[in-house]
């Protein structure tokens, strides 16, 4: 998955508009002049995967087009301990005032491309690891790209790429089989069909229904196995509620072919980043 440029900057220039407000009124009050100076961006947590490097940048650009990177890392490398992983060069008063925006960024998509290396290191490749929709208003596709640096795969994107029949569409519907019936009657042909379900009960009604995809939701381990063996590969398996660190890797061992984890999003923790300014830029170096 790749993130557009036009995304990128309708994003970043939200938080710095969100930022700055009607100015850095302590930036302007220093006077920084227009000479340049260098900052170091430094990976300061232990271990965490790198993301969100064209969101750094463009923080600093759309303040100043000449503002440059010199990276020794990219998107989706393992740094491990203290580094400097990228010098910025740029004016004072642009660093100053995109610091913190940039900041943000990249800490909180490298917290969940690291938290999503995680759960895909603990499956050891024996089923593919999917986000939610359990996402930041608006980031929603900036987080969906973290995701797959970090090595998972995305799910729908929303509501418009993806029939995902839920509870409440089965209660409004009247049943799984009539909500199947119906999305399949009303959607475009080539998309898959996929229905919650929550028991084994429902799971052999959306079998008899030729659902593409059935999700488990909340089954217990031994729910799992016995809706694995009933399903008998006439439809995917995916994998919903209660799944952590602690039991990924038991879950992982059942048969389904997915689990979706809105944990990879919205139980990740910020990996520790700072920019610290290193000098000024002498005119013969610039």
């Amino acid at each position: 998955m790749k993130v557009s440029e036009s995304y990128i900057d309708w994003v970043v220039s939200l938080a710095l508009d969100e930022d700055i407000g009607s100015g850095d009124i302590t930036t302007i009050a220093l006077e920084p002049g227009d000479d340049i100076w260098e900052a170091e961006l430094i990976f300061k947590s232990e271990r965490g995967v790198l993301c969100g490097s064209r969101f750094f940048e463009r923080a600093f650009q759309l303040l100043d087009v000449d503002a440059g990177f010199e990276w020794q890392f990219e998107d989706g490398d393992l740094i491990e301990g203290r580094s400097n992983v990228c010098r910025v060069r740029a004016m004072a008063d642009t660093i100053l005032t995109a610091e913190r925006v940039a900041l943000n960024f990249i800490c909180h998509l490298s917290g969940i491309a690291t938290n999503t290396r995680r759960y895909v290191d603990a499956t050891k490749g024996k089923v593919r690891v999917l986000d939610t929709r359990k996402t930041t208003p608006l980031l929603r596709l900036a987080e969906k790209y973290a995701v797959r640096v970090g090595g998972g795969s995305n799910h729908r994107l929303g509501l418009y790429d993806g029939v995902l029949i839920k509870d409440n569409h089965i209660k409004i519907a009247g049943s799984v089989s009539r909500a199947v019936g119906l999305a399949r009657k009303n959607s475009h042909h080539l998309l898959k069909i996929e229905v919650e379900v929550c028991d084994l009960k429902q799971v052999e009604e959306a079998l008899s229904v030729n659902a593409d995809v059935i999700m488990l939701d909340n089954f217990t381990e031994d729910e799992i196995a016995r809706a694995v063996e009933i399903i008998g590969g006439r439809a995917g398996v995916e994998l919903s509620g209660g799944v952590n660190l602690d039991n990924i890797s038991r879950y992982a061992d059942i048969g389904a072919d997915y689990i979706s984890i809105g944990a990879l999003v919205h139980h990740a923790t910020w990996v520790d980043f700072s920019l610290e300014v290193s000098g000024r830029v002498d005119i013969a170096d610039n």
